[in-house]
């Protein structure tokens, strides 16, 4: 193998694809949507007289 097929050889690569970047957020649009996300996912939560109701209903059955 000579010299010149040992060198690494000179080649134009092909300009990369151009990826799609989503619009830059604000801190303020991704935290209030971390909130809106952790509002609609956690149930609400269950109030004492709620449960004592609950119980209740439970006793007289």
């Amino acid at each position: 193998m000579s010299a010149s097929q040992r060198e690494p050889q000179n080649r134009q690569h092909a300009p990369a694809a151009s990826v799609p970047h989503p619009p830059a957020l604000s801190m303020r649009d991704l935290l209030a949507s971390c909130a809106a996300a952790s509002a609609v996912s956690t149930p609400p939560r269950e109030t004492p007289r709620a449960a004592e109701a609950d119980e209740a209903r439970r006793d007289a059955a």
